[in-house]
C-alpha cells in the first residue's frame, strides 16, 4: 500500500506542470501561432448553447439572407450611405456618449423610463440599458460565431420580461484574399433567441459585471476580486491574475499590442478587453493600459464560451531559449494577417528586440 501512494505521488508531480513548462517551448519544438477557431455544426451549436438560452423556430420569418442584404445597403449611394450614418448616430447618441463609443448600437427599445439597446463588440452582443442617466451592460453569451442576430428586429426586442431577438444559427466563411475579414453563411435560418432578463442582469457579486459575462470568460461570479489583489474586477485592468515584475513578464509587456493615444481612454472603457490564448504565468502577470483576459490553450479547460467563440485577434508565444547564448531567446507574436519573429537579449537590466522573421499576408 505505501508502494502505491509513494507511485501515485511520484506520478502526480510528474505530471504536473510548472512555470517553466508552461512558458517555454523546448528546443525541438515550434512556437505557436494564432489560429482560427473551426466552425460548429447546428447539432454542437445546440449541444453547447447555455442553460438560460430558449431557441425557437419560426414559420414566418425574415431571413438571414434578406437581413444581411438590406442593413448594410450596399446598393446605396455614397450621399444615402452618409445621411443614413448621420442618422444612426444622431438615434444612437446617447448610448455612444454613455459607453464611450464602445459598442456599435442597434435595436433602440424604450420602456417606461427605461432606454434599450442592443451592443456588439470584439467579445460578444450585449444588453445596454440607460436608466436614471445610470448607464449598464449585459453580457449575453451569444456567440457571433454562430449566432446571427438580424439588424432590424421585426418586434420589440424586450416583451414580457424576456429579451426576444430574431436571426439564425451561421458559421463563419472566411473571404479569400482578405486576411482578417469575416463573412457569415447562414446554416439555419428563422430562429427566435429568447432569454430571461433576471437571468440576463444577474450580478451575484455586484462588481459591475453580469454573472454571464465572468462565467463566459472565466471570472469568479461569486466575488467580485477574482484574483484578490484588492482591486474590484470592474476597475481591475488585469481581473483574473495579480501583477507582477519579472523579466519575462516585463518581455510580455514589449510585445502586447499598443494602441497609441487611446491607450489612456481605455482604461475607463470597461466593456473593452483584449483576449489572450496562453498559459504562461509571466504573461498573466503583465501591468497594462487596457484591460486584458487571458484563455487556457487547452481546449477542455475553457469555458462554453471561448471554446466556441474567437475572441482572441493577437497572440504571443511561448519563449524559445537560444541554446548558444544563455541570455537570448526566441519568441513571436500574431494576428489573422500576419506572423512576427523576434529574438529577445537581456543586457543590463532591459530587452532589446530584433526583427528575425515573420509574415505578411
Amino acid at each position: 500500500m505505501k508502494l502505491l501512494y509513494f507511485l501515485t505521488f511520484i506520478f502526480f508531480f510528474s505530471c504536473s506542470e510548472t512555470a517553466e513548462d508552461r512558458c517555454f517551448a523546448g528546443l525541438k519544438d515550434k512556437l505557436t501561432y494564432y489560429q482560427e477557431k473551426k466552425p460548429f455544426t447546428v447539432d454542437q451549436i445546440r449541444e453547447n448553447k447555455p442553460d438560460y438560452l430558449e431557441i425557437i423556430n419560426r414559420k414566418k420569418y425574415r431571413s438571414f439572407k434578406q437581413d444581411s442584404i438590406e442593413s448594410i445597403h450596399r446598393y446605396d449611394s455614397d450621399e444615402a450611405q452618409e445621411a443614413r450614418w448621420k442618422t444612426h448616430q444622431e438615434e444612437y447618441k446617447m448610448f455612444e456618449e454613455k459607453f464611450s463609443d464602445q459598442f456599435s448600437c442597434s435595436n433602440k427599445q424604450l420602456v417606461g423610463n427605461i432606454a434599450y439597446a442592443i451592443g456588439r463588440n470584439a467579445l460578444g452582443f450585449w444588453l445596454l440599458k440607460i436608466e436614471n442617466d445610470k448607464s449598464l451592460a449585459y453580457f449575453l453569451g451569444l456567440s457571433f460565431s454562430h449566432y446571427y442576430l438580424n439588424d432590424i428586429q421585426q418586434k420589440p426586442i424586450i416583451n414580457g420580461g424576456f429579451l426576444e431577438l430574431e436571426g439564425s444559427l451561421v458559421k463563419i466563411v472566411k473571404v479569400p484574399g482578405l486576411p482578417g475579414y469575416d463573412d457569415y453563411s447562414a446554416i439555419s435560418d428563422g430562429k427566435l433567441f429568447r432569454l430571461n432578463l433576471k437571468d440576463i442582469t444577474k450580478d451575484s457579486d455586484h462588481d459591475g459585471y453580469n454573472d454571464i459575462f465572468e462565467k463566459s470568460f472565466g471570472l469568479n461570479a461569486e466575488s467580485n476580486d477574482t484574483d484578490g489583489d484588492g482591486i474590484s474586477d470592474f476597475d481591475d485592468l488585469n481581473p483574473m491574475f495579480r501583477s507582477s515584475k519579472n523579466k519575462f513578464t516585463k518581455l510580455y509587456e514589449l510585445l502586447m499590442p499598443q494602441y497609441g493615444d487611446t491607450e489612456g481612454n481605455l482604461k475607463k472603457m470597461h466593456y473593452t478587453f483584449t483576449v489572450f490564448e496562453n498559459d504562461c504565468d509571466y504573461f498573466h502577470q503583465v501591468s497594462t493600459d487596457y484591460r486584458v483576459l487571458f484563455i487556457p490553450e487547452n481546449n477542455n479547460k475553457k469555458t462554453y464560451y471561448v471554446k466556441m467563440t474567437d475572441v482572441t485577434r493577437e497572440n504571443i508565444s511561448k519563449i524559445k531559449k537560444d541554446k548558444e547564448n544563455p541570455d537570448n531567446f526566441f519568441i513571436s507574436t500574431s494576428g489573422s494577417s500576419y506572423v512576427s519573429d523576434y529574438s529577445a537579449e537581456y543586457k543590463n537590466g532591459k530587452w532589446e528586440l530584433e526583427i528575425i522573421g515573420g509574415i505578411v499576408i
